[in-house]
């Protein structure tokens, strides 16, 4: 066919117009028509509906339970004709009482779980409206909103429910529509109401005043909200996000061990998943420490055990579920919904405000709907009232007449009544003749002017409007309201910790493979010179204690490692153990690699830039850098030092530029030379020649001269020594140094140094986990090319560690001890060892 001859029946259009109008008109019938809430009632199209449903088919509270399938096809039928699948599960959610705050729907029978079960069919299930529905529904007969036709134009249905709570706020809503979503929290209707009413009070409110009375979302499954900075954004400006903790007490058990209690989980979590996640972590040993892991829910309450083992710290392995889980969760807040048919970002004034217009609006046209009913009634009582003045005459025109339409129309013009007073007057019976009837008469219609007076004093007034809306919203607040279910802390990331914590002395142990705890430092009491020693720990056959070291709760611990690493910890973060308890694994606390090991502790209150971190290798290499470099929060960790192939890091140690630095060898090589000799370098740098080692010689030890002190040698096998630090010669960095030490084979290999300079204690501790503490006046200064004496009994063992700790009151330790120098009653029971050192 031509072209001409389909002229003017084909319209070419561009396509990509075509393209853009279409989407356009989708996207807006999916925001106005699915996905958005409207901010007035709160409520998508589905789930008003739903509950128009409900009350067109007399479904109250009052009433039996019906079948849901009865309601979805009724819904669909009429109103909703996108599927029964769409609105049944709209259905089953407003009867959850893990997914709504106030129910809307009150089900009967299986409608799902917080496990994530589903609902069992439509059915095999019933519902019927919630009592608070009822408010939701509420003079929809008195022309309180408008009505639209259906899709069919078969039916009329309201755009929205008078709904006389503001339902957006105290049930939320979540949606995703085309280029746009929204997800409002739901809130405590007390909190809320009380919100609305102070606004209504005062109108100039700000957002400080009204979180006075809504502290932030409550949401059906409680948890905990970490912080209101994330509230306060999303009240002000309409978006922000809210860090949720499910809810954890630690408990003991009668064993010794501790236990984590779940009760509460953030919302929309589902606990089935989080059980199975924390298991699979448990089974990948991303958490150690887990022995076993229970649901005890039930219909009285949720109920999470989770079983550790003793040596853990409870608080530890719960921060890491909150890290690894949705133990912890972040709740973004969008609150978009419709205003006059427009998607809108609203923040919490704007919501309140909108709530209260539409309120002001379903009052007012009530008000007239009822004035309108009063009026009519009036008119037809003022009939009846002149009939009844002349009844006689009445009765005598109506029998006078041949048909109803004569009698009326005489009584219109004999009496000038209007056509309805003519009719009632006509259907009038003729009881209303007695003297008590006209009596009830004319009480009724003095009670119609009086209500008819006040209505249209309402009318004519804002404030008597605002009254009633606080008195009926009121009514429901005392009714419904409950308390708040979501607790709101502060944000513990951003708290000071420390105000909390009191701060006292600690020994921090380490072993060989890595175990780490805490324990007060009055633990060991001092000993005599050669006496047997106090078990610090129970270890395995191949692990040893390797490091003891005393600091405060509120310091920082820098954990260096073999492997020129350093990691962060706060002391308090050490989980605190019995005496001879292995402690925790440090895997479980830094982030550390299976080829390195923690070989150096710095205990630091802050990051002062006038100190330096002195650092010496096993080859001889020391460095010097500014303390300030390694501030650093990271959880794996910082380089601390580049090292050379088969080197590794021995010391560390915290000094501020005016000291001297001696290392020694494990052949008894020292050398001391001034720490300015080493010049400042940065943080990844290798660092500049020690000392000049021997073949076959490795450093073992560093430490800082302090003045009048002494240095102590300790070998292997158990001798020791004091020496003036006056015998060791100041020299120049990168010198051979002198003997420090002695050694034989009865001696041993040298295993330490360290410079004490008064009134202090030695704790000395072998492989098998045993530690010796002594006065250090008790040890002899000997003379630098001397072996030393016996200080420690070590037999097939050698000493692998010793440290300093502050001197005990004598009198105080001699109370404590036995006859042969040991504690008094040495039980390996951690109460015990307590309770022998108090």
């Amino acid at each position: 066919m031509a072209p001409e001859a389909i002229a003017g029946k084909i319209v070419p259009i561009e396509i990509s117009d075509e393209m853009k109008r279409s989407f356009i008109d989708y996207s807006m019938s999916v925001i106005v028509s699915r996905a958005l809430p409207d901010v007035r009632d709160g409520l998508k199209p589905v789930h008003r509906r739903i509950l128009f449903t409900l009350s067109e088919l007399g479904m109250t509270p009052n009433k039996a339970y019906s079948k849901s399938a009865r309601v979805v096809g009724e819904c669909m039928g009429k109103y909703h004709p996108h599927g029964d699948s769409a609105i049944y599960d709209a259905l089953v959610r407003m009867a959850q009482d893990f997914s709504h705050r106030y129910l809307l729907v009150d089900g009967h029978g299986n409608f799902g779980s917080v496990d994530g079960d589903s609902a069992a069919a439509m059915r095999y299930t019933e519902c019927r409206m919630a009592k608070i529905t009822t408010h939701m529904l509420a003079d929809l007969d008195k022309d309180t909103v408008d009505f639209t036709p259906n899709y069919d134009e078969k039916q009329d249905e309201p755009t929205v429910l008078p709904a006389k709570f503001p339902n957006l706020l105290v049930n939320g809503s979540s949606g995703i529509a085309v280029g746009m979503a929204t997800n409002i929290p739901p809130h405590n209707l007390r909190e809320v109401i009380d919100g609305v009413i102070l606004l209504i009070d005062n109108p100039e409110a700000e957002l400080k005043d009204l979180m006075t009375v809504i502290k932030g979302p409550d949401f059906p499954t409680g948890a905990t909200i970490m912080g209101v900075d994330g509230i306060m954004d999303a009240y002000r400006t309409g978006r922000g996000s809210v860090r949720i903790r499910a809810r954890a007490t630690i408990e003991p058990d009668r064993l010794g061990k501790s236990k984590i209690i779940v009760d509460e989980i953030p919302y929309q979590v589902n606990k089935a998943h989080l059980v199975e996640k924390i298991a699979e972590l448990v089974r990948d040993k991303k958490i150690d420490g887990i022995t076993d892991l229970r649901d005890e829910s039930d219909r009285t309450g949720m109920r999470i055990v989770i079983e550790l083992r003793r040596d853990v710290n409870a608080q530890i392995i719960l921060n890491q579920l909150y890290k690894h889980t949705q133990m912890q969760e972040t709740f973004g807040i969008n609150m978009l919904a419709l205003v006059d048919g427009q998607p809108r970002v609203l923040n919490l004034r704007e919501i309140l405000y909108y709530f209260i217009e539409h309120q002001k609006n379903v009052i007012v046209r009530r008000t007239k709907f009822d004035l309108a009913k009063a009026e009519a009634e009036a008119h037809i009582l003022e009939g009846l009232r002149i009939a009844l003045d002349h009844i006689d005459e009445v009765i005598a025109t109506i029998r006078q007449s041949r048909t109803s339409e004569i009698a009326r129309n005489s009584l219109k013009e004999k009496f000038g009544l209007s056509d309805k007073q003519a009719q009632a007057i006509l259907e009038m019976r003729l009881q209303r003749l007695t003297g008590l009837e006209r009596e009830k008469l004319e009480n009724e219609y003095q009670e119609l002017q009086t209500l008819i007076a006040y209505l249209k004093a309402v009318l004519g007034s804002e404030k008597m409007v605002l009254d009633i809306i606080k008195e009926e919203i009121g009514e429901i607040r005392d009714k419904y309201g409950d308390e708040r279910r979501t607790q709101i802390s502060h944000d513990d990331t951003r708290m000071n910790i420390e105000d909390l914590i009191a701060e006292e002395d600690v020994v921090i142990t380490v072993t060989h493979n890595g175990y780490i705890k805490r324990l007060p430092a009055n633990t060991y009491r001092s000993q005599r010179r050669g006496g047997r020693g106090v078990t610090a720990m129970a270890t395995k056959e191949e692990d040893f204690l390797e490091h003891l070291f005393i600091t405060t709760t509120h310091h920082y611990m820098l954990f260096f490692t073999t492997k020129g690493k350093v990691y962060r910890l706060k002391v308090h973060e050490i989980p605190e153990a019995g005496r001879t308890a292995k402690g925790t694994a440090l895997v479980n606390l830094l982030y550390i690699s299976g080829d390195e090991q923690v070989n150096a502790i710095i205990p630091l209150r802050e990051y002062d830039d006038k100190l330096f971190l002195v650092m010496a290798t096993k080859r001889g290499l020391i460095k010097k850098t500014n303390l300030k470099k390694y501030d650093s929060a990271r959880k794996d960790g910082i380089i601390a030092i580049n090292l050379d192939l088969g080197d590794d890091l021995i010391g560390v140690k915290l000094t501020a530029d005016d000291e001297e630095i001696i290392l020694c060898t494990k052949k008894g090589m020292a050398i001391r030379f001034a720490e300015k000799e080493v010049r400042e370098i940065g943080r990844t740098a290798r660092g500049v020649k020690g000392i000049r080692l021997q073949s076959g010689d490795q450093v073992v030890a560093m430490d800082s001269i302090k003045s009048n002190a002494d240095l102590l040698t300790v070998s292997e096998n158990g001798f020791g020594k004091r020496t003036i630090l006056h015998e060791y010669r100041s020299q120049s960095r990168g010198g051979k140094g002198i003997m420090a030490c002695r050694l034989t084979d009865k001696t041993g290999e040298l295993a330490g140094i360290k410079v004490f300079t008064g009134d202090e204690d030695l704790l000395l501790i072998t492989a098998e986990g045993v530690i010796i503490r002594m006065s250090i006046d008790e040890i002899p200064r000997l003379s630098r090319a001397s072996q030393g004496v016996t200080l420690m009994r070590t037999g097939e063992s050698k000493v692998v560690s010793i440290a300093r700790a502050q001197s005990q009151d004598e009198e105080e330790d001699q109370d404590l001890l036995g006859n042969d120098g040991d504690l008094a009653g040495e039980e390996p029971d951690t109460h015990q060892g307590n309770k022998d050192s108090e």
